[in-house]
């Protein structure tokens, strides 16, 4: 396990201290189980943030979509048992004046 110096200013030391005692741990331990949580916590937002940037991408692609009710259906017909093929997604039509210059 590595060293690291952290410089906190008195009024958090306090606050930290405070805790640490009302949660029955150290404010050593206390303070590497925050710094492991927010470390989760920004790595989980970032791997959202990756996969809702890579679906965007995908749908500017393919145009194709669900809607939330062809979901919740699905999703219902599961709960109830069912067997069913899930939704088939829908292509989204773009007006051709806001398609752009088409590319040969």
């Amino acid at each position: 396990m590595s060293t690291t110096t952290v410089r906190l200013p008195e009024d958090l030391k306090l606050r930290l201290d405070k805790l640490a005692a009302t949660d029955g741990k150290s404010t050593h331990a206390f303070m590497v189980e925050a710094l492991a949580d927010t470390a989760d916590r920004i790595e989980r937002q970032q791997a959202f943030e990756a996969e809702v940037k890579r679906r965007w991408q995908r749908f500017q692609r393919s145009g194709e979509y669900h809607t939330t009710d062809d979901l919740r259906a699905y999703a219902m017909a599961l709960a109830r048992g069912e067997e069913i093929d899930p939704p088939k997604p829908r292509k989204m039509i773009v007006p051709a004046h806001l398609k752009g210059p088409s590319r040969p």
